[in-house]
């Protein structure tokens, strides 16, 4: 997995903190330059932390299944990517209120950053060099995120569903991709 690829899963992967980053943004009334480094800070640092301990978790199970590990690498991404779209396509509206605590943002932070977790046993079985991916994830997380905050009022709904949808087929595209290469078909 080369660069081009780390930098399109990060996209895809920061795209559920993005979705509530704009959630936020429009739930906020007054919105303030704080709001944004914070909900950054947070979805930035556990996209990045997540990874790593996915990482860790694969690397112990890497000679028991390397000789499917692109398949399992394809079926985390496409059922990640698969779920991402699935939620683009709900009605639902998030709720991720006006609050900036602790106990909110650990919990939104978890929560948009369990496909991460996945993503870095993928990237173990791929032995991707985590620590640059993670930075990577982490940094682009953080950027998105900000930016979803302070543009929440202005983009609405429309563009967290579109932010959804975007990512679940990136996600899947990678995946694809990988197991693509791995079977002999693709090469690039």
């Amino acid at each position: 997995m080369g660069a081009f690829e780390i930098v399109l899963s990060a996209l895809a992967l920061s795209m559920d903190a993005f979705a509530v980053s704009i959630c936020k943004g429009l739930s906020t009334e007054n919105v303030k330059l704080k709001h944004a480094l914070i909900t950054g800070l947070y979805f930035g640092l556990f996209q990045a932390l997540m990874p790593i301990i996915g990482y860790f978790l694969g690397i112990n199970f890497q000679e028991a299944i390397s000789s499917i590990d692109h398949w399992i690498a394809f079926i985390l991404l496409a059922l990640i990517g698969a779920n991402m779209i699935k939620e683009s396509r709900c009605d639902e509206d998030e709720n991720a209120g006006d609050s900036y605590d602790f106990k909110t943002m650990i919990v939104l932070a978890i929560a948009t950053s369990i496909d991460a977790l996945a993503v870095g046993i993928s990237f173990a079985l791929l032995n991707v060099e985590i620590f640059s991916a993670s930075i990577i994830i982490g940094v682009i997380t953080f950027t998105l995120s900000a930016i979803g905050v302070k543009t929440g009022s202005k983009l609405g709904q429309k563009s967290r569903k579109g932010a959804e949808l975007v990512g679940g087929i990136i996600l899947i595209l990678i995946g694809l991709k990988i197991l693509l290469e791995h079977l002999g078909i693709l090469s690039l």
